[in-house]
This record gives C-alpha cells, sequence and structure tokens, in this order.
C-alpha cells in the first residue's frame, strides 16, 4: 500500500520526477494475474538496520471478470477536511466526472491504523503511527485475492529496492524521509512482509510506467499528498490522462478517498469520488449519500469477485451501492449519522496506552453475510477459538473509543495477566 513521511503523492505525469521530491509517495495496486513478468531487483539506495529486500520483482498480470468491475484502484490522499477538499477545483473536476460520496469516513486517526483496517479488516487499537508490525497469523485481501488467482501489487515512490521492510530510508541528498513504512500496509503486514513472492509484489513508483506500457496493470491503488492543493495537482496531472488510457481504465472503478480528516474535533467524514468507466452515464456528476468507511474497499472487492471474508469489520461493511446493484448486496443506513465521529481508537494489541490494551482478536469464523463465508484457511487457523472471537456477525457500525470492542468474560484479563 503506502510509504511516505506522509507518503506523499508525485505531483507530475507519469514518467517525470515528483515536484514534491523533498517527500516520499507511495501507491499501492492490486491486480488480476495469469502469467508472471518477472525482473532484476536494482538495489540503488542505503538500506538500513536489518531491513529485507525481494530477490526479483513480479508483475502478475490475468484478467478475473467481476459483477461489476476489473480492476479496482484506490488513491488515498493527506488528511483534509470534506469541506476543504470540496472546494479545490482540481478535485471537484474529478467529482464532475464520477459519483461524490458525501457519506464515506474514516475510522480512526492517525493516518496508519486507516491504512492497517483497509488491508486486513481491522486497526487492532492502534492510536499512533508507530511501526507496528502485524502478526504473520492475520490474513488480508492479499489472501482473498490470491484464493481466486487475483494477484495484487503495490508501486510507491522512493522504495529503495523491491520488497524493502526497513522502516524508512532518507533521500540521499537531502537525507529527508523519502519512504516510510508506516504508510505501506502490505510491508507492515508480516504475512506480505516475510513471504519472498509477495514483497516482490511491492515495487517501486518507476515500475508503473513499464507496467502500464505492457498492459500489466493491478487492481488497487492507494496514496498520499501534503496538501489538498497538492493532491489536486497530482490528480490532475496523473490521472486524467489516464481516465483516457484503455490499458489503465476499461472495466475500472477508481476510488479517490482521504485517510481522515484534518480537524479531530470533527467527524471524521473525508470527500470521496469514485470514477470509472463502469460508472453509467446517468449517474456521472450526481452525489451518493450512502455511509461508507474504508472497510467498504474490502467488501465491495469481496462483492464483485464472489470472495470469501476476514472475518472481521469487512464482513458488514455497506458495499458502494453501483456495485451493490450488480451484486445484490443491501444498502444499510446507520441509525443517526450524525452521531458517528470515528476521532479516537479503541483499545487493541497495539494500542500505545497500558490501560486500552486488548488481546489479538479471534476472528468471527461463522460469519456468513450475503452469501459470503470467510475464508477457508481462517476458519482452519482460528476455528476452535470462536468463542473468543470480538467479531459477531455483520455489523454495520464498527466499534469506537466510546463502544470498543467486547471480548468474551474473562478472555481479555487473563491474556493480560499471562
Amino acid at each position: 500500500m503506502l510509504s511516505g513521511r506522509k507518503t506523499r503523492f508525485n505531483t507530475g505525469q507519469i514518467g517525470r520526477r515528483s515536484k514534491l521530491n523533498h517527500e516520499g509517495f507511495n501507491v499501492r495496486i492490486h491486480l488480476v494475474p495469469r502469467s508472471s513478468h518477472q525482473h532484476e531487483t536494482s538495489i540503488g539506495w542505503e538500506m538500513q538496520g536489518n531491513a529485507v529486500n525481494a530477490d526479483y520483482t513480479s508483475s502478475p498480470v490475468s484478467y478475473v471478470k467481476g459483477k461489476s468491475f476489473n480492476r479496482f484502484v484506490t488513491i488515498w490522499l493527506e488528511n483534509t477536511d470534506f469541506k476543504k477538499a470540496e472546494r479545490d477545483p482540481n478535485i471537484d473536476f474529478f467529482a464532475q466526472k464520477g459519483i461524490t460520496l458525501t457519506n464515506y469516513f474514516g475510522l480512526t486517526h492517525p493516518s496508519e491504523p486507516n491504512y492497517v483496517a483497509a488491508f486486513s479488516g481491522d486497526y487492532y487499537g492502534i492510536n499512533n503511527d508507530d511501526d507496528n508490525i502485524i502478526p504473520a497469523n492475520v490474513s488480508t485481501v492479499a489472501d482473498l485475492l490470491e484464493e481466486k488467482d487475483i494477484s495484487w501489487g503495490a508501486y510507491m515512490e522512493f522504495l529503495p529496492s523491491t520488497g524493502y521492510t526497513g522502516v524508512q530510508f532518507k533521500e540521499p541528498k537531502t537525507r529527508k524521509n523519502g519512504y516510510v513504512k508506516k504508510h505501506n500496509p502490505p510491508i507492515m503486514h508480516s504475512s506480505v512482509a516475510n513471504n519472498a513472492d509477495r514483497r516482490a509484489l511491492v515495487k517501486n513508483f518507476t515500475m508503473f510506467d513499464e507496467d502500464l506500457e505492457n498492459n500489466r496493470l493491478p487492481q488497487w491503488n492507494n496514496g498520499h499528498d501534503t496538501s489538498v492543493t497538492y493532491a489536486g495537482e497530482w490528480l490532475r496531472d496523473w490521472l486524467e490522462p489516464l481516465l483516457d488510457n484503455p490499458h489503465f481504465i476499461n472495466n475500472t472503478l477508481v476510488l479517490i478517498t482521504f485517510d481522515e480528516n484534518e480537524n479531530y474535533a470533527k467527524q471524521n467524514r473525508v470527500f470521496s469520488i469514485l470514477l470509472g468507466d463502469v460508472i453509467p452515464k446517468d449517474l456521472i456528476g450526481t452525489e451518493d449519500d450512502a455511509y461508507y468507511n474504508h472497510y467498504s474497499e474490502i467488501s465491495t472487492v469481496e462483492a464483485n469477485w464472489q470472495l470469501s471474508t476476514l472475518g472481521r469489520y469487512d464482513v458488514g461493511a455497506n458495499v458502494f451501492s453501483i456495485v451493490g446493484e450488480k451484486t445484490g448486496d443491501k444498502i444499510r443506513d446507520p441509525e443517526d449519522i450524525d452521531d458517528i465521529l470515528n476521532n479516537h481508537s479503541y483499545g487493541g494489541i497495539f494500542n500505545s496506552h497500558h490501560s486500552r490494551w486488548a488481546p489479538q482478536p479471534v476472528p468471527d469464523t461463522k460469519a456468513n453475510f450475503a452469501g459470503r463465508k470467510v475464508l477457508e484457511s481462517v476458519r482452519r487457523q482460528w476455528g476452535d477459538k470462536q468463542a473468543n472471537s470480538p467479531y459477531k456477525g455483520a455489523p454495520l457500525m464498527v466499534p469506537t473509543y466510546d463502544n470498543p470492542p467486547v471480548y468474551p468474560q474473562g478472555y481479555r484479563r487473563r491474556r493480560r495477566q499471562g
């Protein structure tokens, strides 16, 4: 997924050097594979500590047809309040070309837990931007895609080498951070970082040009920028030409969103847009006021390709309505959307406050929502611990700081003392 001091976006067109070369940038894309093209990994940067790199770079390609789209691209921008993003002329340019999601919410603050949540269906109490290492027994969207032979990939500017697992790296000339792992969820998850084949899919952004030219692009794209102005400039320079490029846009759904809002005292509602040639013409320039959050990214992909689920908060998240119309998923409404804040993290295994610690949550292996069951490997691994799961069923509303996950009586205390 991401990187950067706050994972910064490239404000230039594909192939150009970033105007913001004092900051880092990364893009995450997940793709559909049939054949694999491998390249030698070039390492032109100083490595840090015990960082690991991939032995090769891989760009697997295939076309697994979905019910609504065949490629899903997500672009994440820097924390910005809804109204501020709405007023930006370049952001508005894209809003007029797609569907504006007026009730899309970030899940908490700061940035890192939102990225983690969109990759594995929970943020595990993270309330910081630390080097949190998610255990290898936590399944992710990568597992769901790979089960159906839908591969994934990541493109990140200033990534020193393919599959780099270091916490950060400094731009050689300025000695400023060009890449920071805390916004790279695939590498934050040990199931990717400890797997050579998966690390080979986490590439420098310069590989995007080559994969685009050779029609080897993947399906889930994610990034970050310094401000809404730079974000708008980057989108206009980089994304606008791609909307007319058949190698990129054919049967593609693009989500532009922000990781979090800027003012922590306000609702964590973030300006979001759906684009792509799969948007019906009569919906271009319209608004969708249904309730969504970052888990909707996972649930939408699950519904589109009829994937399994992770047994976490992906299960009950609303699918984007234009996709739900094709998959049969019903869009549910919260009781009172004005009550949703999502401004602080609930407790968990990575929460930095001692009093808010909680054990690693067990997935709900019995979850079965809209005909989608939990990934078989998750059921095998966690089935005998089902009674300890804080996830129950398919709730639309997920836990918050004020309404944290509920663990079985005694389980949380026993784990803490043990």
